[in-house]
């Protein structure tokens, strides 16, 4: 899970326009003074005050580096929390300075690489991770996101060893759930997730993020083995916490999609669907339900612009959930298929296996099919759902 560890859940980019273009727009005139024409950002936000000062002292001083860092660090929080995917632009425009050096200073070569992480962009990340632990071992938050990116990459054997090295540096939390993350990839699903909800159990005095995190893994390796129920009581508790976690909020989804449970589905995203994943989760149900065709119909001309918009601008980070609509929502195999296969050149979690296979055998391409076919036999990689796609795939053949 790429963004679920550093909890970054949007690309940290830095042309999100702020403004409409309004010099090439109609001029609208309300029908009345009662009209809304546009719901502005709430000032009085104690946060939103703190980035506004932060941005104007940035603004005198831009090269002053604790400042900036703090300004970066302050955008990528209200990001998370907000799930807004312009605050990591912001983020990296307050370390503007320094983003282009080979080396530097080292709280932006890590700042640097979380916001990296975040895009996808997982050698360059890694080049900025490995040069920060060498010169100071001791930084957890460094070795943490390597080994996430390992995971997502697919080098189990590093991402252990990255793992390893935060039992001296962090929480016993912290720890065991990066073991298990990994572990649950590796054919040692059920002891990792039996170790994983001990130590949970263990330590009930750790912070909501802390524990949705934890919560939301075990939700999904219960998923994963097939138990609908431990899965659910896993994701309520998760949202009870945080009921606005976007990356919780797309698990649980996709479970409830899995059980045919679409108007579930549509309740629990309607008021999220700003972020792509979500509207694409949105769509989904409503083409499962088999209701509100003027609304699918809507979600599938905003998503197919978003897409279409990232990819004008290089922006890769959302080929799973694109060969996803394009697969279910567009049907169309072939377009699938390709983004699948490039998706899974980069990453390789169950939902990367899951699109691919998908794709395959809606296309009838077996041979496309066997990259994931012998990344799971090599890895004893354990999912019901994956299982049940490779086994379909082989009796077609």
């Amino acid at each position: 899970m790429p963004t679920r560890f550093a909890r970054l859940t949007a690309p940290a980019l830095l042309a999100y326009a702020l403004l409409a273009p309004l010099a090439q727009a109609a001029p609208h005139l309300p029908a009345s003074g009662a009209t809304v024409v546009e719901r502005l950002p709430r000032r009085a936000d104690p946060a939103q005050r703190e980035l506004a000062t932060l941005r104007a002292q940035l603004a005198a001083t831009p090269r002053d580096l604790a400042l900036a860092t703090r300004t970066a660090q302050r955008y990528i929080t209200v990001a998370r929390q907000e799930t807004d995917p312009r605050y990591f632009g912001y983020a990296q425009a307050a370390l503007a300075p320094w983003w282009t050096m080979a080396a530097p200073p080292p709280e932006v070569r890590l700042l640097r690489a979380i916001l990296l992480q975040s895009t996808h962009h997982f050698a360059e990340a890694l080049r900025d991770l490995d040069a920060i632990v060498a010169a100071d071992p001791a930084n957890p938050q460094a070795w943490l996101t390597r080994a996430i990116v390992q995971t997502v990459r697919g080098d189990y054997q590093a991402a252990t060893a990255s793992c390893a090295r935060l039992s001296s540096l962090s929480t016993e939390l912290v720890t065991i759930t990066c073991v298990a993350n990994v572990g649950t990839m590796t054919g040692r699903s059920a002891k990792s997730e039996a170790l994983l909800e001990m130590t949970l159990r263990r330590n009930q005095e750790a912070d909501a993020g802390m524990q949705v995190w934890v919560l939301t893994l075990l939700g999904e390796m219960a998923q994963r083995r097939g138990d609908a129920k431990a899965a659910e009581e896993r994701f309520k508790r998760a949202l009870a916490l945080d009921a606005r976690d976007s990356y919780l909020l797309g698990a649980y989804a996709d479970f409830l999609l899995d059980q045919k449970r679409a108007p579930e589905v549509i309740a629990l995203v309607k008021e999220h669907t700003r972020i792509d994943g979500l509207l694409l989760r949105h769509a989904l149900a409503l083409q499962q339900g088999g209701t509100g065709a003027e609304a699918l119909r809507n979600a599938d001309a905003e998503l197919k612009a978003r897409f279409e918009a990232a990819m004008r601008r290089g922006d890769t980070v959302h080929q799973r959930e694109q060969a996803r609509y394009e697969l279910h929502i567009r049907a169309d195999a072939k377009t699938a298929l390709a983004l699948a296969q490039q998706n899974w050149a980069v990453q390789k979690e169950s939902a990367d296996m899951i699109v691919l296979l998908e794709a395959a055998a809606k296309a009838g391409d077996k041979t496309a099919a066997a990259p994931v076919i012998d990344w799971v036999a090599k890895h004893a990689v354990e999912d019901v759902a994956v299982a049940r796609l490779i086994k379909q795939i082989k009796a077609g053949a």
